[in-house]
């Protein structure tokens, strides 16, 4: 099914002009070979950019290689095999096996010239690549002191016709590549296409470097790679259970890697990568889990509440969309999630993913949703020196478990919930961030439409204990702060960790240093005095009258303590700007009147 996917993709792009011939790939090229008119001379450019810049890039003949003997490409290629510059160690002198190997792989890429020259001979150009192979000419060249084994050396014509992108030359290099991946002429039913051709032996064309981000050494990926009877079913190596043709092999790899070579279509995290597309073209909904702006949140907030059931959203958009996570196991390539899923559904799962997640601010009355990259950051270690999360602290593969949750509407791993609460306990860093994480962790389904979040905001109707221990130690901690606006080290400094795991544990002495802040407010701030010891009475009234304060609080209180905390200081917030913004007004009124 993947590869099916894939290779529609390519159909798409190739129409769009945007899919590179068979088996090229995007090169750096740093130097370049030109040739005169009749080939009889050539000179080498330097095309290396100055420091800081990028060398220039050109879609160059490409195929995986490897073995004792790695067979060259055609036209474009390194100076190992075009000039036979020997690979040297730093500080070591060359040896004479890199020398004489170099000299192999100079003469195969001299050949693979000769070979399309010959059976081109009426091509652009042919005429003039065969007398510079024939007649010495590449052979005799000198390497410049400043050229790497490694640098990149690209055909071009005295025109500045770059000969690799010649329609013969790509035809070429396309069947020099296929005859060697085949299947040693073994045909069948390719179940990609459905259709009998030619089968490959393996995939000819693997995944770009670097295109899988990984800690260790980036290197060039297989997708499917059998090599090891361990590995195949029956024993069976590489792809004789899995039958794929050449075209659907190929194409379904170049799609794959211009998908992966694409901003707009992919997702890097920090082990991992995500890439997606749609049968049709649509607008960049998945974007929108890292740049949640408000306009477009509010077209899917409005989207799920026009139609909450996914069954329902997805018979609104059928088109289908198409999302795959790849990590990196040495040399082959994992597949860590497929989704397959109509494009009505993933709105409707986008849309709950914000309303599941969206924080109450109170002192700006207004709600806050968050790229989904900041919430993977916020179940990390707080600096409080750098005053911000460390970076490398979210816990690993995080990430792409709460991009799995967000493009399908699941749960979040079980694990963020303890995980959170330990980081809660440990910093005292309590955001909206991790009250959104919070959020997502404490909904009951988040998959059935008709099961409510909990509340984004201050519910006076909550009785849960662990709620209630948090409203009364922000409300217990409001009182310090208006007491002693000064004060260095508050309540929140000294006892929350305790607080939020054996409150009775605290609240009786944290209660008695309440009374005495509560009188100095009385003497110096009675307004402050009279809100303040009415909010307290409410708070500690909600608790049920037998059970009282809980001694000890469970995993799932903890988390519904820091979010009755929060959600009782978004509260107090909004009332003081409320209070502020009437006090503006009044006196405004007043001054106009006096005016």
């Amino acid at each position: 099914m993947l590869l099916h996917r894939l290779t529609q993709y390519a159909t798409r792009a190739e129409a769009d002009g945007e899919l590179p011939p068979p088996y090229y790939r995007p090169k750096r090229i740093q130097w370049i070979l030109q040739l005169n008119e009749d080939g009889t001379a050539a000179d080498i450019v330097d095309r290396r950019p100055a420091k800081g810049e990028k060398p220039p890039e050109t879609t160059a003949p490409y195929a995986y290689r490897s073995g004792t003997m790695p067979p060259p490409y055609l036209m474009v290629d390194t100076a190992q095999y075009v000039l036979a510059l020997p690979k040297q160690t730093p500080g070591q002198p060359v040896t004479e096996r890199a020398t004489e190997e170099s000299r192999r792989r100079r003469d195969a890429y001299a050949d693979l010239l000769l070979a399309w020259a010959n059976a081109t001979p009426h091509a652009p150009y042919a005429t003039a690549v065969r007398t510079f192979v024939t007649t010495g000419v590449l052979h005799a060249l000198t390497v410049p002191p400043e050229m790497t084994a490694a640098d990149n050396i690209a055909l071009m014509a005295h025109d500045n016709t770059w000969l690799h992108r010649l329609p013969s030359v790509q035809d070429a290099w396309a069947a020099s590549v296929r005859s060697r991946k085949s299947g040693k002429n073994a045909t069948g039913l390719c179940l990609v296409c459905g259709k009998d051709g030619e089968l490959l032996s393996t995939i000819p064309e693997s995944i770009k470097s670097g295109a899988i981000p990984t800690a260790g050494r980036g290197r060039d990926a297989q997708l499917v790679s059998i090599n090891a009877s361990a590995q195949g079913r029956g024993g069976a190596l590489q792809l004789v259970n899995t039958p794929v043709c050449e075209p659907c092999g190929a194409r379904a790899m170049a799609a794959l890697n211009l998908l992966l070579a694409s901003d707009a279509n992919r997702r890097r995290a920090a082990d991992s990568v995500t890439v997606w597309w749609t049968r049709e073209p649509v607008d960049d909904l998945f974007g929108t889990l890292d740049t949640p702006t408000d306009a477009v949140v509010a077209r899917l907030l409005t989207s799920l509440h026009e139609h909450p059931d996914p069954a329902t959203a997805e018979r609104i958009d059928p088109n289908a969309y198409y999302a795959l996570t790849l990590g990196l196991n040495n040399a082959r390539a994992v597949v860590l999630d497929w989704l397959d899923l109509p494009v009505g559904r993933l709105r409707n799962h986008l849309g709950a993913w914000f309303d599941h997640h969206r924080v109450y601010d109170g002192w700006n009355h207004s709600h806050r949703y968050f790229p989904l990259w900041h919430l993977a950051l916020a179940a990390g270690r707080w600096d409080p020196k750098a005053n911000k999360y460390a970076p490398g602290s979210t816990p690993k593969g995080l990430e792409q478990e709460l991009l799995h949750a967000a493009l399908t509407r699941g749960p979040v791993p079980a694990r963020l919930l303890p995980l959170l609460l330990q980081r809660i306990r440990a910093d005292r860093r309590v955001d909206p961030p991790r009250i959104a994480l919070l959020r997502l962790a404490l909904h009951p389904n988040r998959k059935d439409h008709q099961v409510t979040a909990p509340a984004d905001r201050l519910d006076s109707t909550q009785l849960d204990p662990g709620y209630l221990c948090g409203r009364v130690f922000a409300v217990l901690e409001a009182i310090q702060y208006a007491a002693l606006p000064d004060v260095k080290a508050t309540i929140g400094d000294k006892f929350f960790g305790t607080a939020m795991t054996a409150p009775a544990a605290v609240f009786k002495t944290l209660r008695l240093g309440a009374n005495a802040h509560l009188k100095r407010l009385r003497r110096d701030n009675a307004a402050a005095h009279t809100a303040l010891s009415r909010r307290l009475a409410e708070a500690f009234a909600a608790f049920d009258p037998h059970e009282g304060i809980p001694i000890l609080l469970t995993t799932e209180q903890q988390a519904k303590f820091v979010l009755g905390y929060e959600q009782q200081r978004a509260a107090d917030f909004a009332a003081k700007a409320a209070h502020k913004k009437n006090k503006d007004q009044t006196g405004l009124d007043t001054a106009v009147e006096a005016g």
